[in-house]
């Protein structure tokens, strides 16, 4: 029996993504050469690994059982390579990073414009996400967090604590500012679907007008003035057509980390652009929270286990 890891990393993909397009998406390649491999490794182990259902593949007994050892054999390869990345200290080559959309524009860009002009040979990919994409598999190099639980096996540096308050266009800010007893409308994230406590203890004449379930349409909603919205505060202060309004006072919001895999924490690359983007939160820490102290000082410059 003589079975391509390729085909045994394609049969582990379509056990965790459960079709063939989302396996060809995590693998890179079209869902036709998912089947293809797929069938070549049947043939090689001579049973079939997989049901093929109206509702997509189901791995029989066989198929996990493959499935679990080139899970093992992939976890080795990726020890491999991030042990190799980690000793690599020249500035050259590919970096991953991964960070929120909504950070890269105001706070990230910056760093990436003075990156690549710095090291010119270094070929930066961004994976704009929410998502907590998994760094033991090496789908990002540095990801940049906005979480309460950034990684626990990871290495990492808080970048800054944040704030939230809540914004509005001018004009709906200037009918609430002279009618303060009248209704106002919010706009919520479908997480956390409520008008925010604290802003309906001061402003019980609040409703909830929309429920959505992305944050740049929120956006572009309250730009429009369709309701107020609660936020980060430096994404309602770096938005055009937004201002901060009185609903809801700044409260404690999560934190914003920078992480790595320890194995490639101290990599050239990584060092190089940690080095540019931890200055560049320290000089815009003002955006982030509603006053300073010692404390965002202090945790910037502190290695940690995030």
């Amino acid at each position: 029996m003589d079975v391509d890891w390729d085909d045994l990393k394609t049969v582990l993909a379509l056990v965790r993504a459960g079709s063939l397009a989302a396996a060809g998406a995590a693998l890179g390649v079209n869902y036709t050469t998912v089947a293809r491999r797929v069938q070549r490794a049947e043939a090689a182990v001579g049973v079939p690994l997989f049901e093929r259902l109206a509702g997509g593949y189901q791995a029989t007994e066989t198929g996990l059982l493959v499935a679990e050892h080139a899970s093992e054999m992939e976890a080795r390869e990726n020890a491999l390579l991030r042990r190799l990345q980690g000793r690599d200290q020249t500035l050259s080559g590919p970096l991953v990073i991964t960070a929120p959309q909504l950070l890269i524009g105001p706070m990230i860009a910056p760093v990436l414009d003075r990156f690549s002009t710095l090291h010119p040979d270094v070929s930066v990919k961004i994976r704009a996400t929410n998502d907590l994409l998994n760094l033991n598999r090496r789908e990002a190099d540095l990801a940049i967090r906005i979480s309460r639980n950034p990684g626990d096996t990871l290495m990492g540096l808080r970048l800054c604590a944040q704030h939230g308050a809540s914004f509005a266009s001018p004009e709906l800010a200037a009918r609430i500012a002279a009618d303060p007893q009248g209704r106002i409308d919010w706009i919520v994230y479908e997480f956390s679907p409520q008008v925010p406590k604290k802003a309906l203890e001061l402003y019980p004449n609040s409703r909830v007008r929309m429920v959505f379930d992305d944050m740049v349409a929120m956006l572009g909603a309250a730009r429009a003035g369709l309701g107020v919205v609660r936020m980060p505060l430096f994404l309602g202060r770096t938005t055009p057509g937004l201002v901060q309004v009185p609903m809801l006072p700044p409260q404690p919001y999560i934190d914003i980390w920078v992480v790595a895999h320890p194995d490639v924490w101290r990599s050239a690359k990584v060092t190089a652009f940690r080095d540019l983007l931890v200055p560049q939160f320290r000089k815009m820490r003002h955006l982030f929270v509603s006053g300073t102290g010692s404390e965002e000082t202090e945790q910037v410059h502190r290695e940690t286990n995030a």
